[in-house]
């Protein structure tokens, strides 16, 4: 199994970031975060302060099975300017690997055309971002190799999708269990 790649920017919404991290991580699926700019810390949106695997400049994303974006504000924005970020996401699509989104953050992937006959959710407000797509207010949409899901009240049934789409229902439905959730 390839790694996941959870990409941050300055503002990014820490619970959407981490709870992916803690429960893929529990799901012993290899996880890293990458920065997109310049230093390993990465400021989230609340002043939490995290400290990333790799650099955006000096990653190798070869081995990668799924990219996923967090949302919030400024982070979505700063994701978004990332102009090799947005090609490696092309990248994935045109070769139909999993790419995942949360909150704010699928409107990435609506600029970029990737969500063209796609069934998506965003956070309130994005819809109208997220262009070509049916879209829906469910919690989280799975379409194809596209993940996305609402924001931060949704972090947990979207990381648990990504655990059963990468292992399987029944490692996600037990870590389910085993975070009282």
């Amino acid at each position: 199994m390839g790694k996941v790649y959870v990409f941050l920017a300055e503002g990014f919404e820490e619970i959407e970031a981490l709870t992916v991290v803690d429960i893929l991580r529990r799901a012993r699926i290899d996880v890293k975060t990458v920065s997109v700019s310049e230093a390993t810390r990465v400021d989230g949106g609340h002043k939490i302060n995290v400290e990333t695997d790799l650099i955006f400049e000096k990653a190798d994303f070869s081995d990668a099975e799924v990219l996923v974006l967090p949302g919030g504000m400024p982070g979505t924005l700063n994701l978004a300017k990332h102009k090799k970020l947005g090609k490696l996401l092309e990248s994935f699509n045109d070769q139909n690997r999993k790419i995942a989104a949360i909150c704010a953050a699928p409107s990435i992937l609506g600029d970029l055309g990737i969500l063209k006959n796609r069934t998506a959710t965003a956070y309130p407000g994005f819809e109208d971002r997220l262009k070509g797509a049916k879209v829906t207010e469910n919690a989280v949409e799975v379409s194809g190799n596209i993940t996305t899901s609402r924001g931060l009240g949704t972090a947990i049934p979207f990381a648990l999708s990504l655990v059963a789409q990468l292992k399987d229902k029944q490692i996600a439905d037990d870590i389910k269990d085993s975070i009282i959730y």
